[in-house]
């Protein structure tokens, strides 16, 4: 059960990005959007279920709203430069190897020999996999541009890294979380998207409240799922949510791919998936 709990996020936010790109927008009307959609469902969350704060809890949990933020707005933007198929991949990547060292080194997960092996193991194929995803046989972006997406999305999984991190490290609730971390997020993209010619309220960042609202739902199921089985194992859980944003770039928004492009899609699949398997079996044991 706690398995099925830890793969609710990869669901939730395998779609999200699908949804956002499709119904456009700036990056800054979407980081506005996605954020307004986390405080709404926070909101929902705290009238049935009040939580336990403290000033530890309240402070810790904004700050890491504020580092998620970072993380979304810089994730956004890489979609606009190198598409969705591509980023995806890539940014998962890279939060997966970041967030499972820091829960085996900090935290002491993955305590025994075994648990090491098949982690480490499913981490490669998850990585291997991922990286073949996104796999493409001409950089028709051109070099400046791929090397431009890259750095937002290190920059954006830095900040995805340490939300998750810092939250777990504190041992906060994610009930107890999910409200003043939303303010976090609200705050801090209304002031990262502060500059700009275009409008930030717009139709678009209405409907964007609706993923917004789909990944704060992911967003707690994680927290919890990372009180049940680690950050390790919960994180990397999360994130095979990468099979359906990937594939969905490709099927739903229209991200074309040669033939071998293609293969290389489906082989990535495979292994992430099997990488998942072996997570699951790790914390099994």
């Amino acid at each position: 059960m706690n398995i099925i709990i830890a793969l609710i996020p990869a669901l939730l936010w395998g779609i999200m990005p699908l949804i956002i790109t499709k119904v456009g927008g700036t990056a800054r009307q979407q980081t506005m959007g996605v954020t307004l959609g986390a405080f709404g469902f926070a909101l929902i969350v705290f009238a049935f279920r009040k939580p336990d704060f403290t000033v530890e809890t309240l402070v810790v949990s904004f700050i890491t709203g504020c580092l998620w933020s970072v993380g979304q707005m810089f994730q956004l933007q890489s979609f606009k430069i190198i598409g969705v198929s591509k980023a995806m991949p890539i940014s998962t990547g890279m939060q997966l190897v970041g967030t499972t060292l820091c829960g085996v080194l900090l935290f002491h997960e993955w305590d025994t020999l075994i648990r090491l092996i098949l982690g480490f193991s499913a981490l490669i194929l998850i990585i291997g996999g991922i990286f073949l995803t996104s796999y493409a046989e001409q950089q028709v972006d051109g070099e400046k541009t791929l090397s431009r997406g890259l750095v937002l999305l290190t920059i954006s999984s830095l900040g995805y890294i340490s939300y998750v991190v810092v939250i777990q490290g504190f041992h906060i609730n994610g009930f107890d979380a999910i409200l003043p971390q939303a303010v976090g997020m609200v705050l801090s993209a209304y002031l990262l998207t502060f500059n700009g010619k275009e409008k930030r309220f717009t139709k678009r960042t209405w409907l964007i409240m609706i993923p917004g609202m789909i990944w704060a739902g992911g967003n707690l199921a994680m927290l919890y799922a990372n009180g049940l089985v680690g950050v390790a194992t919960g994180f990397s859980l999360s994130q095979l949510g990468v099979v359906i944003s990937t594939l969905g770039g490709i099927l739903i928004l229209g991200e074309k791919k040669t033939k071998k492009e293609m293969a290389f899609v489906i082989i990535g699949v495979i292994l992430v998936v099997i990488g998942g398997v072996l997570i699951g079996v790790t914390k099994g044991i």
